[in-house]
């Protein structure tokens, strides 16, 4: 289904048209004159504009002029009863897709519509393909050794042909983007858009706009109409990660999103229709938010329909070699030495290690010890394991771990300016969990070290 607007000043010509779109599943806006259809542009997300060369004393290639000015992203076709080369012409220089001569065939215009509508479809996809490198098979990307993952993997294939939401829980940095689009990759929506978001990143107000659009003047900065995320992943997959971060007002949103399969852009009067497939994810327990009165049930029992525990790394230390030789070949390949290895003392130190960070951490030690020593091939020392509070070499033995852990993330906050997201990203935890840590730490008792 797409938005079309008709620019007519004949309304028998708009109200025909019109029933002739809409009887094809897609939704018609007319317009009678230039200022008219300039409103509706800015009112609405409209993909194709269908206009008249005569519009009263105005031009049609006025209203692609203007189309071109403001590089609105919708196609266009005109229709004249008054053919001319010269103004074929110059409507194709303006961005003009067709032209067609009145009397229209309904037929030809539809077959028109269907054309032009398929070549935007598919200049979107070449876009989106262009910033994908995806040729292998996507159930690789799950590394699984140990039983659990296996189980997961299982589960995965299990469910290709069914088209459920999922609900992905772990601890920060298990990978549960990872499995998303591998969800993603091997269901029958593998065609469509993958478009994934993080609800913790964005204040309030903005990821209303992300996840649903806004028009053209509905707040401060929107200087022109944008699609969500709900309509960019239409006929694909939305990934919600941190789910749990959003706010009580778009919990409601997102609930009647997902029951009615519609979403309405900020500022907007008309909603728009969509086909997605949510799939969720959080490191927070969201049943103990739902007593807390924090998350609503309702739309936790929409999320939960298919639930996946990802075990934290140290509860599944079998992958950890996988998942090191896995890194080694990207940094392999990235650096184009062929010769790069871990001596086995400095695997069986990672092994050892309880991976706090999980599998995002293993990543950044493995990429933070070739930056810093080389190789070709690294031993024990020249793993750059962080020091953890933990360390007696760094930490007086009688400090409680709640102390401990406060002081390392004081630590970290002042090494990072303040940034609680670049704090987050160095203690391998997410923002949310650092605000929530900042707010315990503000309840300890004061201690003089």
């Amino acid at each position: 289904m797409a938005t079309i607007l008709i620019v007519d000043d004949e309304y028998s010509i708009r109200k025909t048209l019109g029933l002739l779109l809409k009887a094809d599943q897609h939704l018609a806006l007319e317009a009678s004159d230039l200022a008219a259809a300039r409103l509706c542009l800015d009112k609405h997300i409209v993909d194709l504009v269908i206009t008249d060369l005569r519009i009263g004393d105005e031009s049609g290639l006025a209203l692609l002029a203007y189309l071109k000015k403001i590089d609105y992203p919708a196609e266009s076709i005109v229709m004249t009863a008054y053919a001319s080369i010269e103004t074929a012409v110059e409507a194709m220089r303006l961005g003009a897709y067709d032209y067609l001569t009145k009397p229209i065939n309904p037929d030809e215009l539809l077959l028109r519509v269907h054309k032009v509508l398929e070549k935007k479809s598919l200049y979107e996809e070449v876009t989106r393909l262009r910033g994908e490198l995806s040729d292998r098979d996507k159930l690789g990307h799950i590394t699984a050794r140990s039983p659990r993952m296996v189980e997961i993997r299982k589960i995965v294939e299990r469910i290709r042909d069914r088209d459920l939401p999922v609900l992905i829980t772990g601890e920060t940095g298990t990978g549960k983007e990872v499995l998303a689009n591998v969800i993603h990759s091997v269901s029958a929506r593998s065609h469509g858009h993958f478009v994934a978001i993080n609800c913790c990143s964005l204040p309030e107000e903005l990821l209303d706009s992300e996840l649903f659009g806004h028009i053209k003047g509905s707040f401060t900065s929107a200087t022109s109409n944008r699609k969500g995320l709900f309509q960019q992943a239409h006929g694909g997959t939305l990934f919600l990660d941190e789910i749990g971060d959003i706010s009580p007002r778009l919990q409601a949103k997102l609930l009647r999103a997902l029951q009615e399969g519609e979403v309405r852009p900020v500022g907007s009067e008309t909603s728009i229709k969509v086909d997605v497939r949510i799939i969720a994810a959080t490191n927070c327990d969201l049943e103990e938010m739902v007593s807390q009165g924090s998350f609503r049930r309702d739309l936790l029992f929409r999320l939960n329909v298919l639930p996946i525990h990802i075990p934290p790394l140290r509860e599944r230390r079998e992958d950890i070699l996988p998942l090191i030789d896995y890194f080694l070949d990207l940094e392999r390949r990235q650096l184009g030495r062929h010769d790069l290895n871990l001596s086995p003392a400095a695997r069986q130190k990672l092994i050892e290690y309880d991976w706090p960070g999980n599998i995002r951490e293993l990543k950044n030690i493995v990429e933070r010890s070739f930056a810093l020593y080389g190789g070709p091939v690294l031993d024990t020392h020249e793993i750059a394991l962080p020091i953890r509070p933990n360390s007696l070499e760094t930490t007086d033995k009688n400090k409680t771990l709640a102390e401990a852990e406060a002081e390392h993330i004081r630590h970290a906050l002042a090494e990072n300016h303040g940034n609680q997201v670049a704090a987050a990203r160095v203690l391998g935890i997410s923002r949310s969990t650092l605000r929530r840590k900042l707010d315990e730490m503000d309840r300890l008792p004061t201690v003089s070290f």
